[in-house]
């Protein structure tokens, strides 16, 4: 029998809202640091990418203890196209600590992760954080989140939630606003009175559901789950029950449990704790850990499906290798491979008829994530343009929507409300709060790609867009897109100061002088709706009359960069984006002027 009681909880938010923040302070104040300890924010994060985009994209756990209870706590990703981790979270929780911001509110990405704990039947918490801010309604905000409980359908159980206040940034959580409270001890006091620890059934048969996976490149896959029932002992026979209906028995190899940040080995585990385990390398996310005496898998977990593909297609433009060193379909295929030993909600198939794969994903963050990671590992490759992942039901076809939240000045919000109406977007809410407007719309993932960086224009940067996966609705009808042409590279050289400067009267140039370019590579975005061949690599012609020192000085324009999400919402159908550890490119798939031509007239023929 274990020696503690075991509480599991989960920390839910809205992207910003301060999750990560929160589990910081929950670690500091359970004396997880030694007096002497760096302690880095985020601590959870560990990951570079979360760092600098300051978002949670792999939910962690670690274990705090607190009079004599152990307390499990899962950071987890908050942005939609990770939702697939929440929902398996919440299958190993007891409870969920949901995080909303004083000022803005319920966002969202705060219903998606919601809905996800109600639907498992869990109690949340509701931690109305920063109430520090100037602008802070946490009253208000308390009545909204309560409106989106009975929205969601929560039972009468759920509406009674607990609600708590606090600066997490702080560390500091109160009962009552105007409670005098200098640390999180309200807080683990409330969990501790809210939660029933998990039952200790540990004599009975054991029951184990897989709901994350792990790699470590020494023993393979990790499999991440609750014990629901039983123990468990390091090289113990079990039955694994298949996502395809069939038992196999296998050995445990090594088990691990959370002690603060650290996973420490164990030779048996308890009824209610979070284990990870090696020695199973075929286990799968929803699969059954039972007793090879008593088999009884447990409901199998379902499996977001992608909602948009992109093709990975090995990089053959002429810069090809000078910086990446994994450039081959073998290296592209074996890194894709791995990716799904872990990454559940990513799909890989290969194309028919051409060198590279199709990958989909839960949406653009969760692929280009991906991507970010493959290049930072040395990986080349170039990625077309994503498109959006139709299914048919009842003889309709239907495709995914999202819900988007826009506020902006009221000056600009007219102009939003026509992009999103062309965009086949239906608005669902407006309300004005001084001189902004916050506005609702369910618009069609396949309108809203793209959609940012005009976004950004037409509010003059004042603007905000939350967006996230809604449901799947009949297909709206052609969307028409209106970006403009783009100028290509003639040849291949070094961009000239004075080619740019007269090209940059005709578009915004997207590359600065002496950057090497190749034909077919797209240097600016044209004023007019056509592309155009141009040559940026030409030099000012001198003579005995005239040399380049008696004219004036050229000044350029700063170049238009993209990101790589930018880039790829930027691109049309007949685009690739070029990414490399030291750059990202834009080119045109056919790279020769000639063979586009041929293709064009051939397309138009069809």
């Amino acid at each position: 029998m274990r020696n503690k009681d075991i509480i599991n909880v989960a920390v839910i938010a809205h992207v910003d809202a301060g999750k990560s923040t929160l589990v910081d302070a929950l670690l500091a104040q359970s004396g997880v640091f030694s007096e002497n300890e760096v302690v880095v924010e985020q601590v959870m994060d560990s990951n570079d990418l979360e760092r600098e985009r300051g978002i949670t994209i792999y939910s962690k756990n670690c274990a705090i203890e607190h009079n004599n209870t152990k307390i499990n706590i899962v950071d987890t990703p908050g942005h939609a196209d990770f939702s697939s981790e929440v929902e398996r979270i919440m299958k190993t929780v007891d409870t969920v600590i949901l995080l909303v911001d004083s000022s803005e509110g319920p966002m969202p990405q705060t219903r998606v992760v919601l809905q996800k704990s109600l639907e498992q039947g869990l109690r949340p918490i509701l931690f109305i954080n920063k109430i520090d801010k100037k602008d802070q309604r946490a009253e208000e905000v308390v009545d909204l989140s309560f409106d989106l409980f009975v929205e969601l359908g929560a039972t009468d159980e759920q509406l009674d939630f607990p609600i708590i206040y606090g600066v997490a940034r702080d560390g500091i959580a109160m009962r009552e606003m105007d409670e005098d409270s200098h640390d999180l001890t309200p807080l683990f006091d409330l969990i501790i009175s809210h939660v029933a620890p998990y039952p200790d059934n540990s004599a009975e048969p054991l029951q184990l559901q897989v709901s994350s996976l792990g790699y470590d490149d020494y023993v393979g896959r990790l499999g991440i789950g609750r014990i629901s029932r039983g123990t468990l002992h390091a090289g113990e026979i079990v039955t694994v029950s298949k996502r395809d209906g069939t038992s196999v028995q296998t050995k445990i190899a090594k088990l691990y449990v959370n002690e603060g940040l650290s996973k420490v080995e164990k030779d048996i585990v308890y009824a209610g704790d979070i284990v990870t385990f090696s020695g199973i390398s075929h286990i799968s996310i929803g699969e059954t850990i039972c007793d090879k005496e008593h088999v009884e898998p447990m409901d199998m977990i379902a499996i977001e499906r992608p909602t948009l593909a992109m093709n990975f297609l090995v990089n053959d433009s002429p810069f090809v290798g000078r910086s990446g060193h994994f450039v081959t379909s073998r290296q592209i295929r074996a890194r894709l491979h791995k990716e799904l030993e872990t990454n559940v909600g990513l799909e890989v198939e290969e194309l028919d008829h051409s060198d590279g794969y199709r990958v989909s994903g839960r949406g653009e963050l969760h692929l280009s994530i991906l991507l970010e990671n493959m290049r930072r590992e040395g990986y080349e490759l170039s990625v077309s343009k994503p498109e959006v992942l139709f299914i048919k039901q009842n003889d309709q076809t239907l495709e995914p929507f999202e819900k988007v939240i826009v506020s902006a000045p009221d000056e600009f919000i007219g102009s939003v409300i026509q992009q999103l109406n062309q965009r086949k977007g239906t608005m669902i809410s407006m309300n004005t709060d001084g001189s902004y407007s916050m506005i609702e719309y369910l618009v069609p993932t396949r309108g809203i790609i793209g959609y940012r960086s005009e976004f950004i224009n037409s509010t003059r940067g004042r603007g905000t867009m939350e967006k996230s996966f809604y449901s799947y609705e009949p297909y709206a009808g052609t969307i028409e897109r209106k970006r403009n042409g783009v100028f290509i590279a003639k040849e291949k050289g070094k961009t000239m100061s004075y080619s740019l400067f007269q090209l940059s009267e005709r578009a915004r140039m997207c590359v600065k002088p002496s950057v090497e370019v190749y034909e077919g590579m797209i240097v600016g975005l044209n004023s007019r709706a056509n592309d155009l061949v141009v040559n940026p690599c030409k030099n000012k012609n001198l003579t005995n009359v005239r040399s380049s020192g008696t004219d004036e000085a050229i000044k350029l324009l700063d170049p238009l960069t993209f990101t790589l999400e930018e880039a790829l919402e930027f691109i049309e159908g007949d685009e690739l984006v070029e990414i490399t550890p030291d750059d990202i490119r834009l080119r045109k798939k056919i790279l020769s002027e000639i063979d586009r031509k041929r293709e064009y007239k051939r397309l138009s023929y069809q």
